[in-house]
């Protein structure tokens, strides 16, 4: 099958036994690096969302904030890291692999010049024309005096944001090609430190220094953005990185990427048509609709990051291995072994959500500002967010695959197909069932990309170890029944002894109903043999026989 890459034979120096037990064993390792790094991240991007349900709730400063860093936040995702990451690693992994290690910094180099120059005449228009672009995404929010005036500062503030966390995804790339995952796992991390503390800090002086309280927060998002180029700096320095200001238009390898990123640029500009649809749906809703939504689809993408994220950003480096030397069953393993782990982690999860939506998000969020009516609407945004789960992390893993294999056709088609799902979906749900509609909407689209390029990759490969996926699905599904209704029954009868909603009482209803859920989860996939429990269990244990 060819690749159209240039082929190596790192791989083609191991033992075949060492090739065929590295996917597995390698991604797990990997990925219990990632996910240290990664629960890090996550717990302080949880303190971040309940400091700032504390001070803003879901009133009309949270929606104007939220709109104001979607629009920068958006184009991250177009320009650097969705489509450049998915470029970069296996473009960035074959250069490595040539040997030649100038080549591939001079690489790097090329890249942070080009994306420095768009991104920052980027930011400069979305300064300029901030005020049309609120105007069009969020024009609900009319009906509010003085809500849009305040989304277009926040806008004009946070733009700069752009040009930052391109600069981070570029460094992002390079340590995870270079198989360093933790230090760029943890970046993000800084978003969260720099955002809470300048809550902490400038929130209550707000009104002494002159400024709006949710200014306070835009410039932490500002000072979040620089803080994850410093704390990557050091590390790719050490790898030997020295940037050079180059712009060579004419290197092969800049030329692949960019052959790479076309395609999948126009497939997340289908995605950001589909975000501003929902913005501008949510936006009409009335206050509270967009961060209601935000606050659900953010705990839901928790899981994503601990386990869909971790285990797609560590099985990429070995799937474009073995597709630069065009082992086609190295990459059916690595992909099927990456499939079946995430589905043993979020499964569980996906149920885990659904039947502890309320309880989750009266013990996170209910206080300060957050009132009880904000929580049962959080609560529904996130059980209908929740399917989707499996669909964004499954997404995550097969999506870099087909452009480690150079085909950036099949992402941005399957992509594309499920925008236009979603979009037609949302509109009609949106009528009956309001913020909820947006969010199941969401959820169905997402598995209908991963049911796509599951199909696609089946068919390009030659199949997917298909009975051992369905084996697993059957097994996991089963498991996870059982650990949900488990925990639904734990949480109401801790309810009953433990009443009150005081937060030691709502802690101990969770982390109980959690923990009996889990030792079920365990007994019933002993029980059922199911593979990846064991190995991933293992792993956890510290053992290395796998």
């Amino acid at each position: 099958m060819n690749y159209k890459t240039r082929p190596t034979s790192g791989d083609q120096t191991r033992p075949a036994s060492d090739r065929a037990n590295r996917p597995t064993t390698s991604v797990v390792r990997s990925a219990g690096v990632i996910r240290i790094a990664t629960m890090t991240s996550r717990v302080l991007g949880l303190i971040r969302d309940q400091v700032l349900a504390y001070f803003f709730g879901a009133g009309d400063a949270m929606d104007a904030f939220r709109i104001a860093f979607r629009l920068p936040n958006a184009l991250r995702d177009l320009f650097a890291e969705g489509a450049l990451s998915a470029a970069l690693v296996p473009t960035f992994t074959r250069a490595l692999a040539t040997g030649d290690r100038a080549a591939a910094w001079r690489l790097a180099s090329n890249v942070a010049s080009l994306l420095l120059l768009v991104s920052g005449a980027v930011v400069l228009a979305g300064i300029l024309f901030a005020d049309p672009l609120v105007n069009l995404y969020a024009a609900g929010f009319r009906e509010v005096p003085g809500k849009i005036e305040l989304t277009v500062r926040l806008t004009r503030l946070m733009f700069p944001f752009l040009a930052m966390v391109a600069v981070a995804a570029v460094l992002m790339a390079m340590l995870n090609a270079l198989h360093r995952f933790f230090v760029p796992a943890l970046s993000p991390a800084m978003f969260n430190v720099a955002t809470i503390a300048c809550a902490l800090v400038f929130v209550p002086l707000a009104p002494r220094l002159g400024i709006e309280p949710i200014v306070a927060i835009a410039i932490g998002t500002l000072a979040g953005g620089l803080g994850q180029i410093l704390l990557q700096w050091p590390a790719i320095r050490r790898e030997g990185f020295h940037y050079t200001p180059i712009l060579d238009r004419h290197d092969p390898w800049l030329r692949e990427i960019g052959r790479l990123m076309v395609p999948g640029v126009a497939g997340l500009a289908a995605v950001q048509i589909n975000l501003f649809v929902n913005s501008w749906l949510a936006a009409g809703l009335g206050t509270g609709a967009v961060s209601w939504l935000d606050y659900g689809f953010r705990l839901m993408y928790m899981p994503i990051g601990l386990f869909g994220i971790s285990i797609a950003t560590a099985s990429l480096p070995t799937i474009s291995e073995h597709a630069a030397t065009h082992d086609d069953a190295g990459v059916r393993r690595a992909v099927s072994s990456g499939l079946r782990l995430m589905l043993m982690l979020n499964v569980p999860a996906t149920l885990g959500l659904i039947v502890l939506a309320t309880p989750i998000v009266t013990l996170i969020f209910e206080r300060g500002q957050f009132m009880p009516a904000d929580t049962v609407a959080t609560a529904a945004a996130l059980a209908c967010f929740a399917p989707g789960l499996i669909g964004y992390s499954a997404v995550k893993l097969m999506s870099p695959a087909f452009y480690a294999m150079g085909d950036s056709r099949v992402p941005v088609v399957a992509s594309a197909a499920s925008v236009v799902f979603n979009v037609a979906l949302n509109l009609m749900l949106v009528r009956s069932l309001g913020h909820r509609g947006l969010a199941l909407g969401t959820a169905a689209a997402a598995l209908l990309n991963a049911g796509i390029l599951l199909w696609q990759l089946r068919a390009r490969l030659g199949g997917i170890e298909g009975g051992r996926l369905l084996n697993a699905v059957i097994k996991i599904s089963s498991a996870s029944v059982v650990m949900a209704v488990t925990a639904y029954y734990a949480e109401r009868f801790l309810h009953i002894p433990i009443g009150g909603r005081d937060v030691t009482a709502q802690a101990v209803r969770v982390f109980g109903a959690i923990g009996a859920a889990l030792g079920m989860l365990a007994i019933s996939a002993h029980v059922l043999r199911v593979e990846e429990f064991d190995q991933l269990r293992r792993r956890a244990l510290g053992s290395r026989t796998w």
